[in-house]
């Protein structure tokens, strides 16, 4: 035989399990994203130039840091000592500068939002999530590039224990399932990455 509380955990998990997901916030104005014939042909008539003179500044993946190269090493003998001494001089980090790391990473962590935004913009969209134009590339470079940052943070802001990350990870759920209503003009959205990027 079940408890009451037994009883009233199971009821309210049947009950929790048939909400359905909706986002926090409602965006009442939906902002599509158009670009003028004419900005578009600028767009489409750079492309060329984008291959020859941005893509040859992506790195190959074998030659680019990971957040792996700054953490302790969880196969080797020492690790349980790294994360201690890590631990330690965490405890000097300032409340103040934690904050803005937490602000950092949870900004890095949306990046399936900035993604998805990306590749909404006219001229530089991304059709297929693979498209081998110059400006899908470099997107998607972008987004690899930043996503190391994020899981750099991620990884050390887990590993100090100085935040509550599982409040950080709900943060990071809601910012993701809420999606992003910009307002920004299609090509400034779009040189915010170009000039941000890897």
């Amino acid at each position: 035989y079940m408890g009451i509380a037994e009883r009233c955990f199971v009821l309210y998990s049947r009950i929790e399990s048939k909400k359905t997901f909706a986002p926090p916030k409602e965006v009442h104005v939906q902002v599509t994203h158009s670009m003028p014939p004419q900005k578009m042909e600028i767009f489409q008539s750079l492309d060329g130039w984008a291959r020859d003179n941005l893509l040859l500044h992506l790195k190959p993946v074998e030659k680019c840091w990971q957040p792996q190269d700054f953490l302790p090493d969880p196969a080797s003998d020492g690790f349980h000592d790294e994360v201690k001494e890590l631990r330690e001089r965490a405890k000097e980090i300032p409340d103040d500068y934690l904050v803005c790391l937490v602000g950092d990473m949870i900004t890095e962590e949306a990046l399936p939002t900035y993604q998805t935004m990306l590749n909404t913009l006219d001229g530089v969209r991304d059709e297929t999530g693979a498209s081998p134009t110059a400006w899908a590339v470099w997107t998607r470079a972008w987004t690899a590039e930043e996503n190391r940052h994020g899981d750099l943070l991620n990884k050390y802001l887990y590993l100090t224990g100085r935040v509550d990350m599982r409040q950080i990870e709900k943060t990071i759920q809601y910012l993701i399932g809420s999606g992003m209503s910009s307002v920004c003009k299609t090509d400034l959205c779009f040189f915010a990455v170009l000039f941000s990027g890897p």
